[in-house]
């Protein structure tokens, strides 16, 4: 029998190692089927695009996998059971369940509202393209001179702000932020982003964190009041509690805990990449939820179940963190270095070439999702032994 693959979730992380795996393996001895919610490839760093009205092309995942030997599931998860190598889900079909000898989970992350009263009934986010659509059908029947408020001064926040504010200059757009804005930048880099809100017009209310959310305002700590039409909710993100309700170990606020191979410390047939993943780095930290985490973690992963799967060593390939790269609206950019301790490097890259390097980054990424058979070798390779569905998996080193 042929050794079954499941990967959950087909996002930066899931749809790239899926293809990745597709290219590498022989479909002779793998059987590799990828489970998600949404029949497309949804680019989640352009969710902020999406929603204050640009159109986004959308890449059919049918389309993506066509060719690959790869079997799309279009379903949604909702439980693991890794102690007998089943994943539920349910879909078109009804509910049913899978039973794989390697699973990849890969499902990301959601919006986290840290419990404060009134933002998941009355904020908008941009976490899936599900709430970016409503909040752009929201701010497209909001009128000039209407007020939105976006509350979180990370990546996705900051990029929501320039967005919006570049796009739609008729609106108040204003940011509220827990500590200083970009504190966590060089001081150049944090200067050219407040040159940046500045030229758009953005209000800034620093060191003041959202303690509850209301139809038109937002209640700060302090009890300042912050009038919204619109609040976009943009202060956190969290994983889904299904890996812990499962019973894999899980760390922190629940992402899997992984070995040096993004392999589940609690069971070998789990691998985890992406947000979901608590992963250690080079510096001897957790990998940060981004994209750039995606991508060092699925190559590692799929490295190892490749390398696993055909009896060879496993390879360690690079845990490194090396900066956050911000948009600014369509023409201006952030490109911030770290080091090893991921403290901001004193250099940055800003402006227009920045904003061409980061669109260069994302048509990159999309490209080679949307390709994986690009470069697909010929003769595939074999897996070295059976799988032993009565033990741990497959009976390979």
């Amino acid at each position: 029998m042929k050794h079954r693959i499941v990967v959950l979730g087909a996002g930066y992380a899931g749809a790239f190692a899926a293809g990745n795996l597709a290219r590498r393996l022989s479909p002779a001895d793998t059987e590799i089927t990828v489970v998600n919610a949404a029949p497309d490839f949804v680019e989640r760093m352009r969710l902020h695009q999406l929603a204050i009205g640009q159109d986004l092309a959308f890449r059919s995942l049918t389309d993506v996998f066509a060719g690959t030997g790869v079997q799309l599931l279009p379903a949604r998860v909702t439980g693991i059971d890794p102690e007998h190598r089943t994943v539920a889900v349910t879909g078109g079909d009804g509910d049913r369940e899978l039973s794989y000898d390697t699973l990849l989970y890969a499902l990301g992350s959601t919006v986290a509202h840290h419990g404060v009263p009134g933002a998941a009934e009355y904020a908008f986010d941009v976490a899936d393209r599900s709430s970016a659509l409503r909040l752009r059908e929201r701010l497209a029947g909001l009128r000039a001179g209407g007020t939105v408020l976006v509350v979180g001064e990370g990546l996705t926040g900051i990029e929501t702000a320039t967005e919006l504010a570049e796009s739609r200059p008729d609106l108040s757009v204003a940011l509220a932020a827990r500590g200083g804005l970009g504190d966590w930048l060089a001081p150049k880099a944090r200067r050219h982003l407040r040159r940046a809100f500045d030229r758009l017009g953005i209000t800034v209310h620093e060191h003041t964190p959202v303690e509850a959310v209301e139809p038109a305002r937002a209640i700060a700590a302090d009890g300042k009041v912050l009038q919204a039409d619109v609040t976009v909710w943009s202060a956190g993100f969290a994983v889904h509690p299904m890996a812990a309700d499962g019973g894999l170990e899980v760390a922190g606020a629940g992402r899997i805990v992984v070995d040096r191979t993004m392999r589940s410390v609690s069971h070998p047939d789990v691998y985890a990449v992406g947000d979901c993943a608590y992963a250690i780095g080079e510096n001897g930290r957790p990998l940060p939820m981004s994209c750039a985490s995606a991508g060092v973690t699925n190559m590692q992963a799929t490295a190892a179940i490749i390398a696993r799967l055909t009896g060879t060593k496993v390879p360690a390939t690079g845990l490194k963190y090396y900066g956050n790269h911000i948009s600014l609206g369509r023409r201006d950019a952030i490109f911030q270095m770290v080091d090893g301790d991921v403290r901001s490097k004193s250099w940055y890259l800003g402006g227009r070439t920045a904003a061409r390097l980061k669109a260069g980054v994302l048509k990159g990424a999309g490209w080679g999702i949307a390709h994986p058979t690009f470069g697909m070798p010929k003769r595939r390779r074999r897996v070295a032994t059976a799988p032993d569905r009565a033990g741990t998996g497959a009976t390979v080193r």
